[in-house]
């Protein structure tokens, strides 16, 4: 008999994605599925348990179902459906949801792995953060709210779980930004706006995932480990090289209006009232101070090297969203047409402008 593994938020695509690719793992002989609501997406040959992992039902499920292996994936800052319930429903099913669960599996035991999908901003943003976070950076400025501030409780949660039951392998894998053609968060949202409001005098370095290394890295945490290797720890994954905002504006074919940080905060709660976006003060400092991560701890014990890098997981969530209201290469074209006219630095070849000296470095960042 192989392993059973039971995968939260398995309605949302993400979820129904990691499931089906579970299911043609060889050492996998079965899937049990849990959400609120059933998905609108196919499931193959997994269970569906329709549950709320708030209430005690979970242990039943982990017992009835003899699971081994626990994903984690339930962990979000947006509703489920919109209109869901908002931030308060939201943040409810995070904390209380996975205190729920790791109660559960305290009492299983069945399971001998947990793995929670967690995200690098529990590093937070700060003006005086460190260039590169690593998993053993102390943080300078802990995140005051939203999304953030769940993961930074639900981490120590899991603290918790793994010193009263040590013989469960736990793995914590810290996201940066998901973006794909299914990508659900607040900055997917963002870089879905016709003109992207920046905040004026920044512009933050940024690093994203893509949904496939997404399913990917939570494959190689919940299968076994490779030969002396272990798959416990805490994992930063992010596709490698930075871009800064205003690069990503210009991949994106989207204008950007840059605003002092009052208007921001006025802007945010016009958008939030028609439920276009929601700027919290979490991706607000986001966008002013930005967040890189160092990602080799994943690669050395993990084994795991993500397939495409920053720059490309923006270009797959760019070809996803259609065109912006610019094209991409004659807004960098205008601009260094602009940056030609002003004054040059001695030296300086004519014509050579700051975006396109930007677009080298980008050439030398995707490799």
């Amino acid at each position: 008999m192989g392993k059973v593994v039971l995968v939260t938020g398995v309605a949302r695509p993400l979820g129904g994605r990691f499931v089906r690719r579970l299911l043609r793992e060889p050492g996998v002989s079965g899937v049990v599925g849990v959400d609120t609501r059933p998905p609108a997406h196919r499931l193959d040959g997994a269970r569906f348990v329709q549950t709320d992992i708030r209430q005690p039902a979970i242990g039943k499920v982990l017992a009835e179902h003899a699971v081994d292996t626990v994903v984690h994936m339930d962990l979000h800052g947006t509703p489920l459906t919109p209109g869901g319930g908002g931030r308060g429903a939201v943040k409810e099913t995070n904390v209380i949801g996975t205190m729920q669960l790791l109660g559960a599996c305290q009492k299983a035991p069945s399971v001998s792995r947990l793995v929670i999908k967690s995200t690098t901003s529990v590093y937070g943003s700060a003006p005086r953060d460190p260039a590169v976070f690593d998993e053993t950076t102390p943080v300078r400025s802990l995140p005051g709210g939203g999304f953030a501030k769940d993961a930074v409780e639900i981490e120590g949660y899991v603290r918790g779980f793994a010193r009263r039951r040590p013989d469960v392998a736990v793995t914590v894998l810290r996201f940066a930004h998901i973006l794909g053609p299914a990508a659900e968060s607040p900055l997917a949202e963002y870089f879905s706006l016709p003109v992207l409001p920046t905040v004026l005098g920044y512009d933050p370095r940024l690093q994203f995932v893509h949904d496939d290394d997404v399913i990917e890295v939570l494959r190689l945490a919940a299968g076994e480990p490779r030969a002396g290797t272990l798959t416990a720890g805490t994992f930063n994954i992010a596709g490698d090289g930075v871009l800064l905002l205003s690069q990503c504006a210009r991949r994106l074919g989207r204008p950007t209006v840059p605003m002092l940080m009052p208007a921001i905060r006025w802007g945010s709660g016009v958008l939030r009232s028609v439920g276009v976006t929601d700027f919290s003060a979490e991706q607000l400092r986001l966008l002013t101070h930005g967040r890189v991560v160092r990602t080799e701890h994943a690669r050395d014990v993990l084994g795991f090297t993500p397939r495409r890098t920053t720059a490309q997981t923006l270009d797959a969530f760019a070809r996803s969203r259609g065109s912006g209201l610019l094209p991409p290469g004659k807004v960098a074209h205008a601009v260094d047409r602009f940056a030609a006219l002003l004054p040059g630095k001695p030296g300086r070849p004519a014509g050579e402008g700051a975006a396109t000296r930007r677009e080298r470095a980008e050439v030398r960042q995707d490799g």
